[in-house]
């Protein structure tokens, strides 16, 4: 990239982040001043139930850059992201959370690496994932080490936080899914990237509104939307119990014919236990993926546009 006039835009999802809306706009700009020759800040409302479009209005009297989206209801951060890069203008587009825990001091880092080496994507990868339960670590841990190894990208210590190039934003808006893992897609993509270290900041105000319930949905929309590997699991279990019946199979005859054999419901049970579980098991995964089919052939729309703010219009 070259030092020619740019301009950058910044997409923040929101939810119920009332408190942060005057903060994250003067931290923004403390950091960006002066780093590029324009700027904009693209804020997405996903269905605040507070009064985070109300802030947003305020602001926006006095900040001339701001731009918002306020969405029909909740439709999830993935489908707000979308939102906004489809509304941002600029050479450049950093995406971050609205939470501050992404650090904004680590943007002019971000857009001298862009500018200085070319690259199309600069990422964010943590490098201390801040406080963390032992639990949530653990499981994170254990669904980007199954990611990576069903789906081929290596997303540990990835994050939202990400500059990338107009040409990044313009592929990555071709990919008609509505299942949206915005990291993923990011991933699979390509192009040229460089990474850049930080340390998740603490929570300043307010409380995180990822539930386990959406954690646990956007991982099985990572899963699903990048491997059919789980598809094939019943085929592998069901060569498994073929071979484990043919052996049980002999050794019930050759039990019968030497008149060794005794009654064994205990393992009969078990062993009906056993199956039956795992069918049900087999048959919700590839439930998951008959859901995930069902939702991208009615082809609904990404998200619903309530109203917009736009100081240009």
């Amino acid at each position: 990239m070259s030092n020619s006039s740019t301009t950058l835009s910044v997409v923040v999802p929101l939810y119920c982040e009332e408190e942060q809306v005057r903060k994250l706009y003067l931290s923004l700009e403390t950091y960006i001043q002066g780093q590029v020759d324009s700027w904009e800040l693209i804020l997405v409302d996903d269905g605040s139930t507070d009064n985070t479009w109300g802030e947003i209005q305020t602001l926006s009297h006095t900040s001339s850059n701001l731009r918002a989206i306020r969405l029909s209801r909740n439709f999830g951060k993935e489908s707000a992201l979308c939102a906004g890069l489809e509304a941002a203008r600029g050479d450049a587009i950093l995406v971050l959370d609205g939470d501050l825990q992404h650090p904004p001091s680590l943007i002019p880092d971000m857009i001298r690496i862009w500018k200085e080496k070319g690259v199309n994507i600069v990422e964010a990868v943590k490098e201390d994932r801040g406080k963390e339960s032992f639990v949530n670590k653990c499981c994170s841990s254990l669904f980007y080490g199954l990611f990576s190894r069903f789906s081929g990208f290596d997303l540990r210590g990835a994050s939202d936080f990400k500059l990338i190039d107009r040409q990044v934003r313009d592929a990555w808006l071709k990919m008609g899914e509505r299942n949206l893992f915005f990291r993923g897609m990011i991933a699979w993509l390509g192009f040229r990237r460089e990474p850049i270290p930080f340390a998740v900041e603490e929570r300043a105000d307010g409380k995180s509104r990822w539930s386990t319930r959406k954690l646990i949905r956007l991982a099985l929309t990572g899963f699903t939307s990048f491997s059919g590997a789980f598809l094939r699991l019943p085929s592998v279990l069901g060569v498994f119990f073929f071979i484990s019946a043919v052996i049980l199979g002999i050794d019930a005859l050759y039990m019968k014919f030497s008149g060794k054999a005794v009654s064994g419901f205990t393992t009969v049970i078990l062993l009906l236990l056993i199956i039956g579980s795992l069918l049900l098991i087999c048959l919700g995964i590839i439930g998951e993926y008959l859901a995930r089919i069902y939702e991208e052939v009615k082809g609904r729309p990404r998200y619903i546009i309530r109203e917009k703010l736009d100081n240009d219009e």
